[in-house]
C-alpha cells in the first residue's frame, strides 16, 4: 500500500531525527578551525579565530610536557589537553590526557560522559578496571607498551601496583570530554547529597558519612 504524503514526511522526519542523534561529532567544513576562547561556546564549539592569524604553534600542546602533580590523598595527578588549552582541537572531537601515579596511587572511579577513552601505559605497571552497566568487572594489570579501550560513560579506574611511579597516556573522542568521579560527586557535592540519600545507597551512618565527606572538602 502507497504511502500518504504526510506519513512520507514523517518517516523522514524520523530518519532525519535518528541519524542525528546518533552520529558523532559533524565533520569539519575547513582544514582547521582555531577555537577563539574569547567567545562563548555553541554546540559543535568555539566559533574560528581568523585564519591569517594562525601560526604552527597552535598545531602543538606542550601542556602534558611536565608530570602532574601527585602531592594529594589519592597519590596521583592528570593534566588534560581540552579544547580549553588547546584551541587546536577545536570541531576535531578529539583530546588528550598525562596520568601520574607513585607508587600505589590511583586515579579513582569516574566517568567520561561524552567521550570514549584509549589509555596507553608509558611507564610502570597499572591495573586498570571497567565497570559496565550490568556490573561486569573487566580489569586486569597492564604493563609498559600495552593499550586499554573504555567505552564511552562507563565506570573506569587505574591503579599503580607497581613499586616505581607509572605514566599513562590517554585519548579521548570528544574535544571537552567531561569528567565526573563517583565518590567526589556523591560525597563532595554543593549543595550535599541528603544523608538519608547516603544512608541508604552506601549503608554508612552518620559518622561515616562525615568521615568520607572530609576528605573533599
Amino acid at each position: 500500500m502507497a504511502l500518504s504524503k504526510s506519513h512520507a514526511v514523517s518517516i523522514a522526519l524520523l530518519a532525519f531525527f535518528v541519524c542525528a542523534v546518533v552520529s558523532s561529532d559533524p565533520d569539519p567544513l575547513q582544514d582547521f578551525c582555531i577555537g577563539d576562547l574569547n567567545v562563548v561556546p555553541g554546540i559543535n564549539g568555539f566559533p574560528c579565530r581568523n585564519s591569517s592569524a594562525v601560526t604552527v604553534d597552535d598545531f602543538i600542546y606542550s601542556g602534558i610536557v611536565n608530570s602532574s602533580n601527585t602531592t594529594n590523598i589519592n597519590r596521583s595527578g592528570a593534566i588534560f589537553g581540552t579544547v580549553l588549552r588547546f584551541p587546536g582541537l577545536n570541531t576535531l572531537g578529539l583530546s588528550i590526557a598525562r596520568l601520574d601515579f607513585l607508587p600505589e596511587g590511583i586515579i579513582p572511579p569516574h566517568t567520561h560522559p561524552r567521550a570514549s577513552e584509549m589509555v596507553y601505559v608509558e611507564e610502570g605497571t597499572v591495573y586498570a578496571a571497567i565497570v559496565t552497566a550490568d556490573n561486569r568487572l573487566f580489569a586486569r594489570v597492564m604493563n609498559r607498551g600495552e593499550v586499554m579501550v573504555i567505552p564511552r560513560g562507563l565506570i573506569h579506574w587505574q591503579m599503580n601496583v607497581g613499586r616505581t611511579n607509572a605514566k599513562i597516556i590517554a585519548t579521548l573522542n570528544s574535544q571537552l570530554p567531561g569528567i565526573q568521579f563517583i565518590a567526589r560527586s556523591m560525597f563532595g557535592s554543593r549543595p550535599e547529597v541528603p544523608d538519608e540519600v547516603l544512608e541508604k545507597t552506601f549503608f554508612l551512618d552518620e559518622r561515616g558519612i562525615n568521615q568520607v565527606r572530609s576528605n573533599f572538602v
